[in-house]
């Protein structure tokens, strides 16, 4: 073969996997715009299947002692399910597996960590540091990503007034029933003010492939049901309190890197 004709070769060969790397970035751009972007995705989707192992051995794991001893002493099913609340949010780390969160309008069913650090939520959904865990009377608030890391969040903005919110922990099942949803700067912190019934603030960023604001969803809790160590003897209706829990950290926190 003369020195032309190998050029050629190297050429054409050059040339075919040039093409075939920009076929491969144009299809990671058209399935990151229609529903995630994919590497990311998958290895969220792998960590979430550990999460889920975990979430299971928590919720097998019995009560300390000092827990039963502190049990014992609450008949009451909300006075048990705020304890329990409590208490794992003392213990819980940063990117531990502590609930899941169910919301069937959007076919969402994902394990949620403790944490809105970078790495907490690359594994999943977060809940705010400053905010308490389901039970204890107040604003619960969860952060999660729109394109990246499985994308758990991506449609909250089609939830429409009305649809049901499920969170379950270790200690309890609750309902939530979404109200309203805003779209806020990211120094807004007052969306995660305690208001004067118990509710859930869903957060991520907006628009899509953007980290100028944020869309939050508000959800009213209107069921609350012990599970485990946490059932007892019920009351009628979820829990109200008329403490004031003011968050200490802002949305700018949460969901801001990878969007």
């Amino acid at each position: 073969m003369t020195e032309h004709g190998r050029r050629r070769r190297v050429l054409r060969a050059l040339s075919t996997v040039l093409i075939v790397a920009g076929c491969l970035i144009l299809v990671d751009a058209g399935v990151t715009v229609a529903w995630q972007e994919p590497l990311t995705a998958f290895t969220t989707g792998r960590t979430q299947a550990g999460l889920q192992q975990d979430l299971e051995d928590l919720r097998r794991r019995a009560p300390t002692s000092a827990e039963a001893q502190a049990l014992s002493d609450l008949a009451a099913e909300p006075s048990r399910i705020a304890f329990l609340s409590r208490s794992l949010r003392q213990r819980a780390r940063a990117g531990q597996a502590v609930a899941r969160i169910r919301i069937p309008r959007i076919d969402l069913d994902r394990v949620v960590v403790q944490g809105v650090d970078p790495g907490s939520l690359r594994k999943g959904p977060g809940f705010y540091d400053s905010t308490p865990l389901p039970g204890v009377p107040g604003t619960t608030a969860i952060a999660g990503h729109r394109t990246t890391y499985g994308a758990p969040f991506r449609r909250i903005d089609e939830l429409r007034r009305g649809d049901r919110i499920v969170v379950e922990l270790p200690y309890g099942t609750f309902t939530y029933t979404m109200e309203r949803q805003r779209i806020v700067k990211p120094s807004e912190v007052s969306v995660l003010d305690t208001v004067g019934y118990d509710q859930l603030v869903l957060s991520a960023c907006h628009p899509l492939f953007s980290s100028a604001e944020r869309i939050v969803v508000f959800a009213r809790l209107t069921g609350a049901v012990g599970r485990g160590s946490g059932r007892g003897r019920p009351l009628a209706g979820p829990t109200l309190s008329d403490r004031v829990q003011r968050p200490s950290s802002a949305l700018k926190g949460a969901a801001t890197t990878g969007r």
